[in-house]
């Protein structure tokens, strides 16, 4: 699956950023709900390593849900004690290692094959293409806190079709009833090429930079804070609370709180 690769790539340039920094670099705070560096790649690591026993130890990775299920609290907390406290550079080679046997497993799996997971199943591509998702919009936060500019790659198409195909998820883990129909996304990625999905609407539509719509649709900005032009009323609205995660609903940062941090 090229979705597999384009995790594998998407890892190997936030591994390259991490790679220079010490155990006290890592444990610098972020902009995403006060988290450290080194919380974010143990959250990352966590659930690569779930995705991973997808593929090959379904009763391991319902004993992980299971976990998660009987013991709700904070996830940090939940996710340290799972990995016996692995944390500072230990923890950075550990994530490493494993998003790179997850992506050769996800490269030789059916794409179509359906995996267990904490939802309904998935199919393979499906949770690969999640793991990418996560990668990028967690992996923000840290350009941004060291205020290295990022340089994306068309692979982030993924994550676009990912937001616009979870148009009526957005509505629907609010209890609100979606619009018939997903507005009109014409985006441009970072290669210059254009991607649409849907028909051209002159008066509902989503048009902009790909990396803006992506940091919109994963949280990662207020779309106050893009490019993007919201043409009527369902697409602003959608913008303003678009959600492509699983999860309870949740709320994207308030405008001018999530940014890269200028460095001297």
């Amino acid at each position: 699956m090229q979705q597999a690769a384009d995790f594998r790539d998407e890892g190997a340039a936030l591994y390259a950023l991490l790679s220079s920094l010490d155990d006290a670099g890592l444990a610098q705070p972020t902009l995403f709900k006060g988290w450290t560096i080194e919380e974010i790649v143990r959250h990352l690591h966590f659930w690569d390593r779930a995705a991973g026993f997808q593929l090959t130890d379904e009763a391991e990775l319902a004993r992980i849900l299971g976990g998660f299920a009987a013991a709700p609290g904070n996830m940090r907390t939940l996710e340290a004690a799972e990995l016996d406290g692995l944390s500072g550079r230990t923890l950075l080679a550990a994530w490493r290692e494993t998003a790179l046997e997850i992506a050769g497993r996800f490269a030789s799996a059916d794409p179509k094959a359906r995996l267990k997971w904490a939802g309904p199943e998935m199919s393979a591509r499906s949770s690969i293409t999640a793991r990418l998702m996560e990668t990028w919009a967690h992996g923000q936060a840290i350009y941004d806190v060291l205020g290295v500019e990022r340089v994306n790659a068309d692979r982030i198409r993924n994550i676009a079709h990912l937001g616009v195909g979870t148009f009526g998820w957005t509505y629907a883990v609010r209890r609100m009833t979606p619009p018939a129909k997903t507005p009109y996304v014409r985006l441009t990625g970072p290669s210059g090429d254009v991607w649409t999905w849907g028909e051209p609407d002159a008066e509902s539509a989503v048009v902009g930079d790909a990396a803006d719509f992506c940091q919109v649709v994963t949280q990662v900005r207020n779309v106050a804070d893009t490019r993007l032009a919201c043409v009527g009323p369902v697409a602003a609205e959608w913008m303003s609370m678009a959600q492509c995660f699983a999860g309870k609903a949740e709320n994207p940062p308030a405008p001018g709180a999530r940014y890269r941090r200028a460095v001297a």
